[in-house]
């Protein structure tokens, strides 16, 4: 992240408090952290699963706005309540189980491999951070580029959904276009679907949903991509979007060519 340009102001590691890394000073406690350097915008979270929910609670009673929650594991009944605190607080949690966020050539927020994205007008909104640098890599090959790239997680509780992150593309007068990168399991592409076809004012949105072949009851990859109770499979969700109006691709590799296509319509 430093060598993006992000600017890290500070590390917290309890007990480490007074080292430096690579020019970065370090400190017991995220209030030691604010008191010193003042206004702290975001915070990313690295903890292990066994303590990551102190280290949001820590960062929330600091005031910092936006907290990115880069580990998996982490009990659900402990992301229900940070996350409901979160949003009582106006606080946006990227993740649990996230690459973070990127706008690039400007900030870096999370752990992808920076090299794969590059500027341009497609915001990309994921459950999954290995297919979100999968796609960002077919776009550079047809010469697109993205505004931000927001990993919203791929546990059942995520601090942001779909909806929250399209609306911030609404609002970004960088973005042009947006992609969709779902999976199998829960409800949040047929719930945004279901906004998508409610909205007068809309972007174009391409959708690749994961899991086509994956059978029920087995979890693919992510703690959420299960298939149960008869929700969540890959056909609920692609005939959802494709009747909200949205093109939904077989392949990430398609993903240029119905971004063309897209286009055309706006």
């Amino acid at each position: 992240m430093l060598e993006y340009g992000t600017r890290i102001v500070a590390g917290v590691t309890p007990g480490k408090g007074g080292q430096t890394v690579h020019g970065v000073p370090v400190y017991d406690t995220v209030k030691e952290a604010v008191d010193k350097h003042g206004v702290v915008d975001a915070s990313i979270i690295f903890v292990p699963s066994r303590f990551a929910t102190e280290a949001v609670y820590e960062a929330l009673e600091n005031g910092i706005k936006v907290i990115v929650v880069i580990t998996e594991g982490i009990p659900l009944h402990d992301e229900l309540k940070f996350v409901n605190l979160a949003k009582t607080l106006g606080v946006s949690v990227i993740g649990p189980n996230t690459p973070g966020v990127i706008s690039p050539n400007e900030c870096k927020l999370g752990i992808m491999p920076s090299h794969v994205f590059n500027k341009g007008f497609i915001g990309i909104v994921s459950r999954s951070g290995t297919l979100t640098y999968e796609v960002a890599r077919e776009l550079g090959k047809s010469g697109f580029g993205e505004s931000t790239v927001v990993g919203i997680g791929g546990d059942p509780i995520t601090g942001l959904n779909f909806i929250e992150v399209y609306d911030m593309f609404l609002e970004d007068p960088e973005t042009k276009l947006v992609i969709l990168i779902g999976e199998i399991g829960g409800d949040a592409e047929e719930r945004f679907a279901n906004y998508y076809c409610s909205l007068s004012k809309r972007k174009p949105v391409v959708a690749y949903i994961a899991g086509k072949t994956a059978p029920p009851g087995k979890r693919m990859g992510h703690a959420g991509a299960i298939i149960s109770m008869g929700i969540g499979d890959y056909y609920s969700k692609r005939k959802a979007l494709e009747e909200a109006g949205i093109i939904v691709v077989d392949k990430p590799s398609e993903i240029p060519g119905a971004v063309k296509l897209a286009l055309k319509h706006v």
